[in-house]
This record gives C-alpha cells, structure tokens and sequence, in this order.
C-alpha cells in the first residue's frame, strides 16, 4: 500500500475517532430529541403520501390515543359525581359534566372521542382545502362536541345539550385559534439553509446553524467548504471535521465538489 492511501486510511481512522468522541459527548436528552425529530419527520412525509382516508383514519387513531391517556390520568385525580335522584335532562347534562370530574374510564372515553374526531376532522380539513385555518378549526370543533355529546350522554341525551355541547366547543375552539394566531410567531425557516440545517442535525451540531447563517454559508456554498472557511466562522476543530467529513461521503455534495476542482 502507497504513502497516499496509507494517509488516507489513517485520516478516515482519526474522523471516526473524533465521531465517536464527538457522540459520545453529546448530552442524550439531546441525542433523543434529534433522533425522535428524524422519526417524527419521517412519519408524516410517509403520511401525507397516503390516501385521504388512510391518513384521517391513522390520526384519528393517534388523538384518541392520546386522548384517552390525557383523560385517564386526570380521571385518577378526580372523584365520581352522584346521580341519583335527577330528572332525565338534568342526568344528561350531569353526564357529559362528568368527562371532567368522572373516574378514569369515563374520562379516557369521552377524551378519546374529543380528541380523536377534532384531529381527524382537521386532518380531512387540512388535505381538503390545503391550510389550517379559523374555518377548519370550528368544524373540527363541532365535530368533536357532537362527539362527546354521543359519548357521554349517549343516544337518549338531548338534542339540544348536543348542540349547545357543540356551538360551545367551537367557541372557545374559535377564541383560542385567534389568540394563538395573535400572540404566536411561527418560525419560518430560511430556505436557503435548508440543506445546512439538515446536515447539522444529523450530526449532533444543530446549535452551529447560527455559525453557518453568519458567515452566510447557505446550501449552494456546501460543496466549497474547507477547514479555513469553517474556522472563519467560528466552528471548532472537532465539529469541523464532521462537517467536511459528511460532505465528503455525500454523493451529490461530493460530485458538486469534484466538478468544482
């Protein structure tokens, strides 16, 4: 074996030295966000490839899930109302009262219902007109608080608890999308760092990202990195050579380098 591929050998040893160190150090609750981001992401890519019903079904699914652990849990802390003695009306009332103050069972049921059917009538909603909006939040809102109505009061419960239920949930669904619109600022991603972004955050350096959009080192500048370039914007040596190292191993950035040299 060559000088040169002796040098390289021992180069490609000490960058997975300093990977391995490099991960080793990094803190595992942030090791586990970034892992459960690339999971989650993949997840709804692959779901919003899906059919309409396949898609509202599996979130459907997933929010009463969710749901029913919510209620569950707050059903442990709450204790059962007594029912006895009340007029038909005044029983269905008090029964769908009880999805916040029943035991376990009940809460988990009727959260589940809430849950499930107001993500999955804003999925269908979101797909249907493309956007999530103060519209698709009120129907999905009513949907959920016919819902719960059916749920808890059942079939004999009246309709106008049903319908009050409704228009309620739909209200203060309403009232919170105009205030979280209002006082919420939505992070926008640049779009030119993209491919930046997504390279750091398979590496551990998220927190560099801020390093690359000083030195304005957006995507098309990738293939051109050097050490000096990267120094130049403060990242330290060991960051720097993960980073030189991943775009090397990348096809598509390493082409772009070699038709560059």
């Amino acid at each position: 074996m060559g000088k040169d591929g002796g040098d390289k050998k021992r180069g490609d040893g000490e960058t997975m030295a300093v990977m391995s160190l490099m991960k080793d150090q990094q803190n595992p609750i942030q090791q586990f966000q970034v892992k459960f981001k690339e999971v989650e992401t993949g997840f709804k890519s692959w779901l919003s490839k899906q059919k309409l019903p396949v898609e509202a079904a599996v979130v459907t699914a997933m929010g009463g899930v969710q749901g029913a652990f919510i209620g569950g849990l707050m059903g442990t802390l709450s204790p059962e109302m007594p029912q006895s003695g009340m007029d038909p009306q005044a029983m269905a009332s008090l029964k769908q009262t009880q999805a916040l103050v029943g035991g376990p069972l009940v809460q988990a049921r009727n959260f589940a219902a809430i849950t499930g059917v107001n993500a999955g009538i804003a999925c269908i909603m979101k797909r249907i007109r493309g956007k999530e909006d103060l519209e698709s939040a009120v129907v999905a809102a009513l949907g959920s608080g016919v819902a719960y109505s059916l749920v808890s009061a059942g079939l004999q419960g009246q309709p106008m608890n049903a319908i009050t239920t409704a228009g309620g949930f739909a209200l203060f669904q309403g009232i919170f999308f105009k205030l979280g619109e209002r006082f919420s600022k939505p992070s926008i991603e640049d779009p030119y760092y993209t491919r930046a972004r997504s390279m750091l955050l398979k590496l551990g350096l998220e927190k560099y990202e801020k390093n690359f959009k000083k030195g304005l080192l957006a995507d098309p500048t990738l293939p051109l990195l050097t050490d000096s370039a990267l120094r130049d914007v403060s990242i330290p040596p060991g960051p720097r050579l993960l980073i030189l190292d991943h775009i090397q191993r990348d096809p598509e950035l390493k082409g772009k380098r070699g038709s560059r040299g």
